[in-house]
């Protein structure tokens, strides 16, 4: 099943090119200060994806017609896997790797979704693309066995860890405003690739840069979610990044990013500089 969020925070199931809109199995729409739709379809999901409506022409309209939002637009928390693949720990010349760093978190406030804009934040500072997988939690997850870990995923998505270089926290120079395009769907586990098999191909301006499989993670999705529910509880709709292979390059004005992940399809935004000025941290932090 693939799941989206579309027009200002509705929810809705694609059927081929169309989009079932999933408010009355919800709930409804207008609940100021509660949960999106999409957290309280993946709450109650067990049981929801039994009552999914079949798609009529009443009850669904043309995905082309639709703007699409984050899959999950109101993660409690992004939580993020440095350097987990191996050629990528030599692509940095690091030293250490995800056994070392362990993870760190993304500001929720970084979301954007497929077919934005990542909006570069200074004139002197290089940012990367960095194409992933995210696993997305469906059922609270705390101190879980590695052998259970997948039963609390619900499903998988594309992202984009967009990353200023520097010497600041990684959550600081990740977590710009736009830079964690995520999407364009959640594909449920039932219908996606295996996480430990899924390909993986970024391109920028149409040129390949990134071509791996998750099979070559250090720690795949398991052992980061059982890793992370040791530190933090993991809730119904929190996001795992989990890290990014070798081909991490620049970005500039214009260009046009898109990851693509087998069995769960494509994630494409734009680049704009927005006129920015020089980083208040100076060229130090190159």
């Amino acid at each position: 099943m693939r799941l989206v969020t579309f027009d200002d925070g509705r929810v809705g199931y694609l059927a081929e090119d169309r989009v079932v809109d999933l408010g009355d199995l919800v709930g409804g729409y207008g609940h100021p200060g509660t949960i999106s739709a999409m957290r309280r379809l993946l709450t109650d999901w067990g049981a929801l994806r039994e009552q999914l409506p079949t798609a009529t022409a009443a009850n669904s309209v043309a995905l082309s017609s639709v703007r699409l939002g984050p899959p999950v637009p109101d993660p409690t928390k992004i939580v993020a896997a440095p350097v987990n693949y191996r050629d990528h720990k030599s692509e940095m010349k690091m030293s250490v790797d995800i056994g070392d760093l362990a993870v760190f978190l993304k500001a929720p406030s970084s979301l954007i979704a497929h077919g934005g804009t990542v909006r570069l934040p200074y004139s002197d500072r290089r940012v990367d693309q960095e194409g992933e997988l995210a696993a997305v939690i469906g059922r609270r997850a705390r101190n879980v066995a590695v052998a259970d870990a997948l039963d609390h995923v619900v499903g998988y998505t594309g992202l984009l860890d967009i990353t200023m270089r520097g010497g600041e926290d990684r959550s600081t120079r990740k977590s710009f405003d736009t830079f964690t395009p995520l999407g364009p769907w959640l594909v449920t586990s039932d219908e996606a690739a295996a996480p430990d098999d899924i390909d993986l191909d970024c391109t920028v301006r149409g040129e390949h840069r990134q071509s791996s499989n998750t099979k070559n993670l250090i720690w795949g999705v398991a052992e980061l979610v059982a890793y992370i529910s040791t530190v933090m509880t993991l809730e119904v709709g929190d996001v795992i990044a989990t890290g990014t292979p070798s081909g991490v390059g620049p970005l500039a004005d214009g260009d046009e990013v898109s990851v693509t992940l087998s069995s769960i399809g494509t994630l494409s935004v734009t680049v704009t500089s927005d006129k920015p000025g020089p980083s208040p941290t100076g060229t130090r932090n190159r």
